[in-house]
């Protein structure tokens, strides 16, 4: 077994591996005895067959396997001894010429490796990034606070209707009659929808139903039909408002104040407006940092300047995928790969360099605190510590999710760890202007 190294560039290496009948006799015989005890064929009792047989039969998938055996032992071994740090996996040369599988013969196989280049940079408090803090404005505070009383207002009866309100509809065309519909007048299309403003109980009109709503699965349940029916309707029928339901915001109440905040958390508007404050903050916060992490790993990448072997990861991304995806559709997304590439490369860096690391309690609480999240946007605050833990746990156990969860807090304990390193400056900004950075 001879492996012969050529260096194509500073990351790329092809390898020559000669192959001799002596480097795999003796593990394709092993195959083949293997088949010999284990082979059920008519005629033979089992471990009785004939090695001629076995041989026929076996003797071509035991020569391959054996000769893949030593290629995988071989390579791996001249990688470890040759401390490479390896991209992706070792691929066959693309000329590569065609392999005659005979017992007996040598082989000569060529290999593409592709090598990545040392992570080597130094922070100090020389360096410097803004950190965006997002002031909170009236208008938010108006905003938000109006926001919250429409999320925990109730539909109510209405006298003429307006853009953000419902009615009760019967849809009518000769014998046909369809009753008690709801109608959103958000859903109606534009040029339709000034015909609906101001409808009252009983007052009635011809709608063309096409041109008012033009979502075919919104139109069919209305009209209480199935889709494909639609084609076949006449368009225009009279309709007939039942009532008018509008929508009005949550009074200032303290049974308000209980179900937004949770049962005595509030118990006057100067508490609730602090409650907004603290929301508000806190959202703006999560922004900030989200920004800051951002713009902190663009930094540190264009600082760490990686180079990476691009046309080997291609073809590497394609192989290592069998063929779920066009080499066009590699392209499409490819610097995003590149990017999430070369950000594991630094942070690992980082990571050893500042001895970050990454606890099971760490883990839960990034989970829990997620979870908090997600039950806060279905209007669920104040959840039990028990059944925050149990959810966690059950995104923990997930393999997607808790990868998500473990790069998510690899990321955030990295940053930490620079933002300790490097200088700071806070900046104070207008939740207008963040948005608009690039």
């Amino acid at each position: 077994m001879n492996i012969v190294q050529n260096k194509v560039d500073d990351l790329n290496l092809e390898l020559t591996l000669d192959i001799t009948k002596d480097d795999y006799s003796d593990r394709r015989k092993k195959r083949l005895n293997a088949q010999k005890r284990t082979a059920e064929i008519k005629g033979f009792r089992k471990g009785m067959v004939p090695m001629s047989l076995i041989e026929r039969i076996y003797g071509q998938s035991a020569l391959v396997d054996a000769v893949n055996d030593v290629i995988s032992e071989s390579l791996n071994n001249f990688i470890k001894e040759n401390n490479l740090k390896v991209v992706g996996e070792p691929l066959p040369s693309e000329d590569q010429p065609k392999t005659e599988w005979e017992n007996g013969n040598d082989f000569t196989f060529k290999f593409d490796v592709a090598t990545a280049p040392e992570v080597n940079f130094s922070l100090s408090k020389d360096d410097s990034l803004p950190y965006y803090e997002i002031e909170v404005s009236d208008e938010a505070r108006k905003e938000m606070k109006e926001n919250l009383l429409k999320q925990y207002g109730s539909l109510e009866d209405g006298d003429a209707a307006k853009a953000e309100d419902f009615i009760i509809v019967d849809f009518e065309q000769g014998e046909t009659r369809v009753e008690g519909t709801y109608v959103a007048l958000r859903s109606v299309s534009d040029a339709v929808r000034p015909s609906f403003i101001g409808l009252k109980k009983d007052d009635s009109i011809d709608v063309n139903v096409n041109e008012a709503f033009t979502d075919e699965t919104d139109r069919a349940a209305m009209l209480k039909v199935k889709k494909e029916e639609l084609a076949s309707l006449d368009p225009v029928f009279k309709m007939t408002v039942r009532n008018v339901k509008t929508f009005v915001p949550a009074p200032m109440s303290q049974e308000t104040y209980d179900k937004v905040f949770g049962p005595g958390t509030v118990t006057d508007e100067a508490g609730f407006d602090a409650k907004i404050d603290e929301r508000l903050k806190y959202e703006y916060s999560q922004e900030s940092e989200f920004r800051f992490s951002k713009d902190m790993k663009a930094w540190l990448l264009k600082k760490a300047d990686i180079a990476l072997p691009e046309k080997f990861l291609k073809r590497w991304v394609f192989v290592a995928n069998d063929g779920k995806f066009t080499m066009e559709q590699i392209e499409k997304d490819f610097d995003m790969f590149l990017e999430d590439y070369r950000w594991h490369m630094v942070k690992a860096y980082l990571m050893d360099k500042y001895s970050v690391k990454v606890e099971h309690a760490d883990l839960l609480a990034s989970a829990k605190s997620f979870a908090a999240y997600q039950f806060a946007m279905y209007g669920i605050n104040n959840v039990p510590e028990e059944q925050l833990e149990s959810y966690a746990q059950t995104i923990l156990s997930k393999e997607e999710e808790g990868r998500r969860v473990l790069e998510q807090v690899e990321d955030q304990k990295t940053v930490a760890a620079v933002r300790e390193v490097i200088t700071v400056k806070t900046e104070k900004i207008s939740v207008e202007k963040f948005r608009e950075l690039k």
